[in-house]
Order: structure tokens, then sequence, then C-alpha cells
């Protein structure tokens, strides 16, 4: 009797389902999607009922070759690819080409552990093709967009640019949060809070709410002391003190929406390494004795659902760890949202038993860091409602009412376990803050020791972070939980966002062509159609919708606006261009400003005759000043000349003499615009005193940066200031490779990202017994 053949996706995978599975098993791994369509061609048959031209993935010729040797000798094949859109496209297009007349069944795996990796291979399946049609389609549909909105874009602002169906949908959110920020009108108003004393200690302090039964209008200083005066001159009684006993409910287990959230807020991570991660911790991980463990179950999935076996074993956990008292006396149950996929599970343990204090012992720092918000997160699902006591507290002094509210815990309940973290708006559930309030009781005079006016002004609606920016994806149902991680990198590898402190601007070209793509395809590029494709896409997964049908339904639509688009499309690239009084020193004609993928340059407008360019600045005054590329200050090791030179990290100042002389500086503009190379504060060989933490040059800070070659403290004035001074090798604390979720096709084993004299690059952790390496693809 032959061996049976397992394919999955990933090498980590096969080697957590070979531990399960045993001798009578091959596994192999696909590595990925074994065909796609082509890169450098649409690769879609209009006219041809929107067929797609699949081709074989480059370098994957030779795992196609093993797969179909492997399956040759094989008597019964399983596709145990993941359980979702992509999974089930992997899949069929590997049965495609392994196909040689025997079963192939396909097998889904929530969660890879020995019991569900059983279950999964004695009650196979068959493939999918709604599934399967759902992620063709929505392949199709961002390939019709992509491939035909780019090169428009490359035609009337500049080369090299991208649309797509989600992250150009995506990019006009964030630039109309801008939008609103720049046109905020700040307001003045004011507050009173008071501090009172009662005949016994401690003080606390209530806060001017009423004022003659209506919400107080404090605009100005003037208002606000008028009430300070009015409170002076008054009693404070207590009005009346209620009690109130409010229930905090637990929060469901994690989807991938909110764990994307959570991991951004409570861990800073990106949801692209919070895929990443938990990619892995899905896949299996090294557990030392135990072997390899999926971890975690599925983490695709917008269901909340638990099985009995997972809220039985959280339960037997909660009882030992916390106590009976913790335990509902049945475990709780959670709605989905309609659209939720109930056959798989939420994000979740496989096993509470293992514990994230045990299972650090053999993670990455991410790995421990994750998987302990998701353990904790679960936990909490099945333990019971935390019991709250809010006390508010209502002071009259006239026709002015006051206000103090304190909430105190009284039973913990989940709160134990697990809090949700407090959004961008401050709002949050673990928010709630105590007060100690003296004896009080009605009808009270108390004593005010302070009274305290305080200014304020409104702000406008906050930037969007990696975790507000996926909630209000989700929320507005755009793109789906598994495409965010993706679409978010896109977007700023794009350079159409950039992150500014932890929060999503649009850079220049982002809001260029965002405003043009809007002006153009209004209804395309609209939240609520983008949507509406996804609600398509579902009904397609569903099988209530042929996906050609529904792909030639919005292939009229835009493509009728792709024409009009064609013709009355702006010209960015001339609209863009800026005419000046300077005139060209090579023949004398009038240079112009122009746009080019590294921001404004100076050009002749003789081009192409002429093709002289000169880096500017503006002034304050809104003056364009020429940037002198020599600078005045000799070289100090030759004498020779000083020029601007552009490398992989910016401008730098390096000598004219190079390659004989190499020397380099960082630089800063006199007022004529000339470099000038700013000075190295260097230390003393061996001085390990403290670093100084104000920059020697400018007096402002200095703040810790990572460069090619090591730690170094730099300007926080960057780049107005470039000063830098070298941290010594003995005081750096090396930081070990970053982890990813690549595989090395050799070994199987994770790749890491190293840095290298050329910047960084992938190679595999198993180094030096294996020592593959391979560039960082660009997406």
């Amino acid at each position: 009797m032959g061996k049976s053949l397992v394919i999955v996706e990933s090498p980590a995978k096969a080697r957590t389902l070979k531990k399960y599975l045993g001798k009578d098993y091959d596994v192999k791994a696909s590595v990925g999607h074994v065909v796609d369509l082509p890169e450098k061609r649409l690769g879609v048959r209009v006219d041809a009922d929107f067929e797609p031209e699949y081709v074989e993935v480059p370098g994957k010729k030779k795992i196609i070759v093993e797969l179909k040797k492997a399956a040759s000798g094989a008597e019964t094949i399983y596709l145990a690819c993941d359980p979702d859109r992509e999974g089930e496209a992997i899949a069929w297009h590997v049965a495609r080409i392994i196909d040689g007349g025997k079963p192939i069944y396909r097998v889904l795996m929530t969660e890879i552990t020995s019991r569900a990796v059983k279950e999964a291979i004695d009650h196979p399946g068959d493939l999918n093709q709604s599934l399967f049609e759902a992620q063709q389609a929505r392949r199709i549909l961002d390939r019709l967009v992509g491939y035909t909105l780019s090169p428009l874009l490359g035609k009337k602002v500049q080369r090299g640019l991208s649309a797509g169906r989600v992250q150009s949908v995506t990019v006009r959110l964030v630039c109309e949060r801008e939008g609103k920020i720049e046109a905020f009108v700040t307001e003045e108003y004011w507050s009173i809070e008071v501090d009172l004393e009662a005949e016994a200690p401690p003080l606390f302090t209530v806060k001017v709410v009423e004022i003659d039964g209506k919400k107080p209008e404090m605009t100005d200083e003037k208002t606000a002391h008028g009430i300070v005066d009015e409170l002076n001159r008054g009693k404070y009684v207590v009005a009346g003190i209620e009690k109130k006993n409010r229930r905090r409910n637990p929060p469901p287990p994690f989807i991938t929406a909110k764990l994307q959230q959570e991991a951004s807020r409570k861990l800073r991570m990106t949801a692209k390494r919070t895929m990443a991660v938990a990619q892995r911790l899905y896949e299996g991980v090294d557990l030392g004795d135990r072997g390899p463990v999926g971890l975690i179950t599925y983490m695709r999935t917008d269901s909340v659902r638990v099985s009995a076996e997972a809220q039985e074993a959280a339960r037997q956990v909660i009882a030992k760890r916390f106590g009976e008292e913790y335990l509902p006396n049945k475990p709780p149950v959670y709605k989905s949202k309609k659209s939720a996929q109930e056959a798989h599970e939420s994000i979740r343990p496989t096993d509470p038993a293992i514990t994230p204090q045990e299972a650090a012992k053999f993670l990455e720092k991410d790995q421990a860091r994750l998987y302990e918000l998701i353990y904790n997160r679960f936990l909490a699902s099945q333990m019971k409602t935390a019991m709250l006591d809010q006390l508010t507290v209502n002071v009259k002094n006239g026709r002015i009412l006051l206000r103090a509210v304190a909430t105190t815990v009284r039973f913990p309940g989940f709160m134990a376990a697990y809090t949700e973290s407090v959004d961008e708006n401050g709002n949050g559930k673990d928010s709630d803050k105590p007060i100690d309030f003296p004896p009080l009781a009605k009808d009270h005079e108390l004593k005010s020791k302070d009274v305290r006016p305080k200014q304020h002004f409104t702000q406008p609606p906050p930037r969007y972070t990696e975790a507000s920016l996926v909630k209000e994806l989700e929320e507005k149902g755009i793109g789906r939980p598994s495409t965010y991680a993706q679409t978010l990198s896109v977007i700023q590898d794009r350079g159409y966002v950039e992150k500014k402190e932890g929060k999503f601007k649009p850079t220049d070209l982002g809001g260029i062509v965002n405003e043009l793509l809007v002006e153009s395809f209004p209804e395309v590029l609209n939240v609520k159609f983008t949507a509406q494709m996804e609600d398509e896409l579902d009904r397609i997964e569903e099988g209530k919708r042929h996906w050609s049908e529904a792909i030639e339904e919005f292939w009229r639509f835009f493509n009728k606006k792709l024409e009009e688009a064609k013709v009355s499309m702006r010209n960015v690239k001339k609209e863009r261009e800026e005419t000046t009084d300077i005139k060209c020193k090579l023949c004398g004609k009038e240079m112009i400003i122009k746009w080019g993928r590294k921001g404004q340059f100076l050009a002749c407008s003789g081009f192409p005759k002429c093709k002289n360019t000169h880096d500017f600045q503006r002034l304050d005054s809104g003056k364009i000043q020429l940037l002198d590329n020599e600078s005045p200050v000799p070289c100090p090791e030759c004498g020779g000349k000083l020029v601007v030179r552009k490398g992989k990290k910016g401008a730098f100042l390096g000598c004219s003499g190079y390659p004989e002389c190499k020397f380099t500086a960082n630089f800063n503009r006199d007022e004529q615009g000339k470099p000038v190379p700013i000075e190295r504060a260097e230390r003393a060989e061996g001085d390990e005193t403290e670093l100084p933490s104000t920059c020697p040059n400018c007096g402002a800070e200095l703040v810790e940066k990572a460069g090619r070659y090591g730690k170094f403290l730099a300007c926080s004035k960057y780049p107005e200031c470039k000063t830098t001074v070298k941290i010594p090798r003995s005081m750096q604390k090396k930081e070990p490779p970053e982890s990813t979720d690549e595989v090395c096709e050799k070994c199987g084993k994770p790749m890491v990202i190293r840095k290298g004299k050329y910047g960084p690059f992938l190679a595999c952790s198993g180094f030096p017994q294996c020592r593959n390496i391979r560039k960082i693809k660009k997406e």
C-alpha cells in the first residue's frame, strides 16, 4: 500500500503536519501560489468571458516538478491549504497541475492539532468551486482596475504610479480625513473644576455641568471668570447622591480585524506584522519536547464561534487560575455578523493548557506577545461579567450644578484577564477612574478649597492610525480583513501616504492622485460602491452569482468611465509645472519647476535640447533659492572640493577626489544655500560615560536612530540640522534579526531580515548550516 500525499502551502505547516500524520503520509509544500496572472501584461481575455491566463510563478518550476513526482507515487492526495479564498485557489491550481487520475480530496484545518488534523484527514471533502471563483473574481477585478488605471496615471501625473480597487479608496479615506483636519476651525471653550472639602477628608473634585438646567456655554475667559465669581459668592450643597450597579460584559474572542486593531494599540504592531506572526503561530512553532505545535486557530476569520471542547478546556484553566467564582454558569455564546463563515472558529489558542509563560520560552518576542494577547482575550471571553459600582455626586451652588462620577470595581470578572484598549478618541473600556469620596449626605454643606477655570480648544478629528483605519475599513465594508494588512502596506510603499508619529498622512503625490481619480471616477472610487463589490464577491462565494457575469457588469460600467477619463482627465504634469524668473546658466532660457519621483526640481524650459536641472528650496518669503552643490569649505583630509552627492540614505557631502579620498560628511545649508559640512561630535575611544542628550551644533534634542553601521544619535531637527553622534558598539545592544512569514525553499526554516552592505536582505535562520539568501521583493 503506497503513501498518501498531503499538500500544504507552507513548509512550516508541512513540518507540523508530518509530526501528527506519521510515516504513512508524505507532506509537501507548494510555498504559496504555483500559478498566477502574468506580471507584465493584463492576462485577462476581456472578449472571452474574462478568461484568466495563468502562468507559472517565477521560481516555482522546481517545486512544481517535485509536486508532480510526489503525486505520481501516491495513492491518495489531500489538499490541505489554508481554509480561505486564497487557500482554495492554491488548492485548485495544484490539483490541475498534478492531475493524474488519482483521488484528490480537500481537507480544511482551522487549527493544527493532533485531533483536528486526524479528523480532517478522516473526513475529507471536495474542492469548493464557488470559493475558488470568488478568489478568481477578486483577482481579475483588481487586475482590470490596476492595469488600466495605472498607465493613465503615468500619462497624466508621472511614471511608475499605480491604482487599485481597494487601495485607492483607502487613500481617499486618508485624504478626506486630512481635508477635514485642514478645514477645521478651532474654537475656544472653558471648563471649571472645584476642589471641595467635607467635614472629613479626602478632598474631591467636581466639574460644572449645568447652569439653569442647561449645558454651560463658556466660550471665552470673561464668561468663565464670571461663573467663577458666582461660585465664590455662593454655597456648595450636596444635591443628591446616586448609586448604580453596572455590568460590563466580556468582549468576544478575536476575529481578524479586531486582532489587527488591538495588536496595533497594545503591541504597536502593524497589521502586516500581526498577520505574519499569527501565521507562524497557526502553522506551528517548535516547543522543545512537544515538537512543532500549532498554537492558535486560523487567523483569517470573521466568526466569533468557539467549539464546545475549547470552551471546556478554557473553563478548566479559568477555575485553576482565577477560581470557580470567575466561571459563568454556562459558556457564553457570541453572535457573528451575517456574512461570517460559521464553519470557522474565532482566533483562539488551540490548547489553553499551554500558557503564554510556558510558550514564551520557545517563541520569538513578537510571537510571545501576540500569543499572550490572543490567549488572554480568549480566556476573558469565557469568564463572568465584571460588576462595577458607579457613584454620582451632584453639588448645587445657586443655579449652577456640579458633578463628580466615580466607578469602582466590585468584582473584576473577565477584567482579571483582559481589558480592551482605549481608542484614538480617548474612548475605551478601561478609562474609568476611581475617586475617593468622604462621607457625604444630601443637603450636606461643603467648603471650596480651589476653583480652577481651564481654557480649552476644540480639536480636529485625529489622523488614522493602523487600528482606526482598519476599523474604518471594516465598518464600511471596504476590502476584507484578510486583505487589510496588504492594503495598508501597499499605499505606503507606493508613496501615497506616510506615517507621522504612527498616524497616516497623505503625501503630496497621494493627494494629487486621489484628487484626479475622484474627479474622473467618482462612482468607482466610492466607498459604497467598493463595499457593494465586496458583497458581490461574497455572493459568488455562496454560489448565488456567477463570477463572469459579475465582472462583466462591473467592466461595462468601469470601461465607459475609463474611456471618458482618457479624454477629460486633467494633465497634472503640465498643471504642476511652475514658471520662474530664473534663467538657465547653460542656454539662458527660463527655468521651470517640475515634479519628479523624488519631489520638485528646476528644469530648463528648453528641454529636451537643454537638459540642465537644479535643486532649489523655497524660503519663508516664497522666494526660490538655488541650492549650490559645491561647498565653500575644502575637504579636511586632502584639501579638494566637497560636493553634494546622493545616496540611498539621502544627500551627503563627498570629496571630489573620490575614490582616492573617501571623506564624507552630513551638511546644512547656509543663508546663500551653500552646503556646509557638519562637524561630527566624536567621543573618546573607550569612553563609556553618558551620551549627550542635546545637539552640540544647535542645542536641539538628540534621538536614537539605526543606520547601516549600527545605532547613532541624530539631531531631532533633521533635515534642518544633520548632526550625528556615534554610539560605541560596546554601548549598543545587538538587535535580533527581524522575523518574516517567508520560508526557505531549501530547508523550510523561516527566513529573517538581515542588514548588509547594500541594505536589508532575506537570509535563512538556519545559518550557518543553510546559507540561502535572496532579495526582498518590492510589493
